[in-house]
């Protein structure tokens, strides 16, 4: 079996900062990544959507975590078609994700930001997260297509946030319409992880909670919790959910099986809301490794080795 991490979709959120889960002493930044890496092996970094990650900081985190700790990278907002705030941009460059100067100068600024990740073998996964009103499709297939050859020897992981890349229904005609397959192919071919998610499930917008291996080294599955305000609420109304150790339970057999398929499975909670998300993760941790975390004294640097990706 492949190596289980457990951890969320952040350690910065204020939220989190705010919620008292941080103990005194080790609220600014350094203390706080050392007291969650040694309650966590694997950790999202999310400010990277919003801002270039900076090589500077990445070379801090790998100094100031233990050896076998991981961190999976989102990649920056323009790079996936997201609205992209100018000001967020170096010198000066507008946010046009057409223009393919700004976009080689974007592209060469993330690789050159995760760079010290990767150099330490730090860098467990990038996660390009796409928008909802990214649809299947032959310009879809072509953007996925310039990714993998921009992104060529990173741990890439996929996450699709319109439901009709994972359909699997009949399609009116008495056969299936095999998008479902498609999809998982399409990721296995350009060698991309297929990110598995749960959220609520009764919402026309909602993704099903499929699980594909479209790669042999890393599979993700993210926990965005099941708030019923996903597609119109504030962002804080839309993660804002306790996950019950029942609904945590009924995805220990298949997460389980998972890992049995890939080199290393991530599991990340994003139901950002005070500490709920670490408190899951805590949970789920008990319930697939059937021990509790190590306290953040006692963990010795070499408690985990996953697999270190070029």
């Amino acid at each position: 079996m492949g190596d289980i991490l457990v951890g969320t979709c952040s350690w910065t959120d204020r939220a989190l900062v705010g919620s008292g889960w941080y103990p005194a002493g080790q609220r600014d930044a350094e203390g706080r990544l050392r007291y969650y890496a040694g309650r966590f092996p694997v950790v999202e970094v999310d400010s990277s959507y919003y801002a270039l990650p900076g090589e500077r900081n990445s070379r801090l985190w790998a100094e100031r975590t233990p050896g076998g700790f991981v961190f999976d990278v989102k990649a920056f907002s323009l790079l996936t078609g997201h609205p992209t705030r100018e000001r967020s941009l170096p010198d000066g460059l507008p946010a046009d994700a057409g223009d393919p100067v700004v976009l080689d100068e974007v592209w060469a600024r993330f690789a050159a930001g995760i760079g010290p990740l990767r150099e330490a073998g730090r860098l467990g996964g990038v996660l390009f997260q796409f928008p909802p009103w990214f649809r299947p499709g032959a310009r879809a297939e072509a953007f996925l297509e310039e990714c993998a050859v921009r992104t060529a020897g990173w741990p890439l992981a996929v996450e699709f946030r319109h439901p009709a890349w994972w359909r699997s229904e009949p399609d009116g005609r008495g056969g299936p319409d095999g998008r479902a397959e498609a999809t998982a192919s399409l990721l296995a071919r350009l060698g991309f992880a297929a990110v598995g998610v749960d959220m609520v499930r009764t919402l026309p917008s909602s993704i099903p909670p499929v699980t594909p291996v479209t790669s042999p080294r890393l599979s993700v599955v993210r926990f965005h919790g099941r708030s019923a305000a996903w597609g119109t609420g504030s962002k804080e109304d839309r993660f804002r959910y306790d996950y019950s150790r029942a609904e945590l339970e009924e995805w220990v057999p298949r997460l389980r099986t998972l890992a049995g398929r890939v080199g290393q499975l991530h599991v990340l909670f994003n139901n950002c809301c005070a500490d709920s998300a670490v408190r899951a993760a805590e949970t789920m941790e008990r319930l697939l490794v059937g021990r509790a975390l190590p306290s953040p004294r006692s963990a010795p640097s070499s408690t985990r080795s996953p697999d270190r990706f070029p």
